[in-house]
């Protein structure tokens, strides 16, 4: 029966091999890792790369830099990364927070008892954006999920009854070991992005096609609309 942890890790471990993965943001202090995760919010990492250069040409990507920065300016450079009225109120505002209460250092929050809780407290980050922080900085063992892990989950009937981020993220952490977590949130967004797009996802190209109970779904809807 699909939905058992055995079936589910089949799947998962023909998904490792199969999706090559690189490492993003790789070399960058923590505040620019930080800003970084803001501007990836609701748009890809080409256009994060394009307004990180125009913040570097422009600003120094620091704390100080950026809170004493005016707003247009900040919105001039991260344009590219799209929402930029938001995007540039929210990291200007995380820079002086950063000053104020961690002595201008990101890196202090982690020292921090609870630093999930304290990354949440920032103005613009939410679960997901504290939880790609604390992966791929902070280096914790936690599977950050997003809107195409999501619909991958729940396509493949991983996330099970699991709802909301917190059940989702659990039910992939139950499944996927504590070291391999980083690795496949990169390669679930790539075949999220890839393979399993969320409005025609190419079954025909997918390597697990025949363990996803969606598939046979969405054959049924393409052959109807060659009809």
């Amino acid at each position: 029966m699909w939905g058992t942890s055995e079936r589910a890790r089949m799947a998962l471990s023909i998904l490792e091999e199969s999706i090559e993965v690189e490492d993003w943001f790789k070399g960058v202090d923590g505040f620019e890792f930080l800003i970084a995760t803001i501007l990836s919010q609701s748009t890809n990492y080409k256009n994060v790369r394009m307004a990180m250069e125009r913040l570097r040409a422009k600003l120094e990507i620091s704390p100080s830099s950026i809170a004493k920065s005016d707003l247009r300016t900040i919105r001039d450079c991260i344009r590219p990364a799209g929402l930029f009225n938001q995007k540039s109120r929210r990291i200007k505002a995380i820079a002086r927070r950063i000053l104020e209460g961690y002595g201008g250092r990101v890196e202090n929050l982690l020292l921090n008892d609870d630093p999930r809780s304290e990354l949440l407290r920032l103005p613009g980050v939410g679960p997901k954006t504290a939880d790609v922080f604390l992966a791929f900085y902070g280096g914790f063992d936690i599977l950050p999920v997003d809107t195409h892990i999501s619909r991958v989950a729940k396509r493949l009937g991983i996330a099970g009854r699991a709802r909301g981020y917190e059940g989702v993220r659990a039910r992939l952490e139950e499944l996927i070991p504590p070291h391999k977590r980083r690795r496949f949130h990169i390669a679930l967004i790539k075949f999220g992005r890839s393979i399993c797009k969320a409005r025609a996802p190419y079954c025909h190209e997918c390597p697990i096609a025949e363990l996803c109970p969606s598939a046979e779904r969405f054959r049924k809807t393409a052959r109807g609309d060659r009809r």
